[in-house]
């Protein structure tokens, strides 16, 4: 389980595990540490996809059913075991939306939350563009085409952490082109309550699609910042508190 989640506090008595999904590029730094900044009561566990930090040498995943098939047949035993939620930005909402997709369908196991952050429903039509994209060999055209995909931040001026930045999201934004979901007219796949982030400075997106894909409630907030408005120290309180907050409250 080592190589595809990191967890820098473990909390084996925790009443309920909250798994990251990371954004675009994104490895298990960010993430990871939120183990420390949550209660006793939550433990946190952040995906690592193949082809970064220990996963280095392993090639990237080509499709999102081999990263679902990956996450679930690792995590099965301990997502019995105990309630779970996931929180996803960007990449990591489509990514983790897949998983519970999965667990649902296949196992009857649901998170106890979805937290979604940063990207369109599932169920929008503003998905098509995105994945029918062209996307750039090029890492300078790439890089410089990121911000059409969500990806507006500030680069490192360093070019081998530029050309390495390119790589992993160009496999990463290949890996949500494979993504699909079609909602059912009459199919409500989720029973969880979902709660949908998104950023001032950010692009709309598609939020009330989020209404039609549980029969739970919907909650959205909107903070102050861009793409990565999560970074701003300010905004990240205040996601740990609400999250708590919300898990503390689920029937656990």
């Amino acid at each position: 389980m080592e190589k595809l989640v990191a967890c820098v506090q473990k909390r084996p008595d925790a009443l309920c595990r909250l798994i990251c999904f990371p954004w675009s590029g994104g490895g298990t730094s960010y993430f990871a540490e939120w183990g420390k900044l949550f209660n006793n009561s939550i433990e946190v566990f952040c995906i690592r996809l193949p082809g970064r930090e220990t996963r280095l040498g392993e090639p990237f995943a080509k499709d999102m059913a081999s990263v679902v098939n990956e996450v679930t047949s690792v995590l099965l035993k301990e997502l019995k075991e105990k309630p779970f939620a996931f929180f996803g930005h960007s990449l990591g909402t489509y990514t983790s939306f897949a998983v519970a997709l999965h667990l649902k369908e296949k196992y009857g196991l649901e998170p106890v939350h979805l937290f979604m952050s940063a990207a369109h429903a599932p169920n929008s039509a503003a998905l098509v563009p995105l994945k029918n994209t062209v996307v750039p060999d090029d890492n300078n055209e790439f890089l410089a085409c990121m911000g059409i995909l969500g990806g507006n931040y500030e680069l490192p001026r360093n070019e081998n952490l530029r050309r390495n930045i390119a790589l992993t999201s160009r496999e990463d934004i290949r890996l949500f082109q494979t993504f699909s979901f079609e909602k059912a007219e009459m199919n409500i796949p989720f029973s969880c309550d979902v709660t949908y982030f998104s950023a001032s400075d950010d692009k709309m997106y598609d939020v009330q699609g989020w209404r039609e894909l549980t029969s739970g409630d919907t909650s959205f907030y909107e903070l102050p910042g861009d793409h990565f408005y999560l970074l701003k120290p300010d905004n990240e309180s205040f996601l740990i508190k609400h999250i708590t907050r919300c898990i503390e409250n689920a029937s656990l």
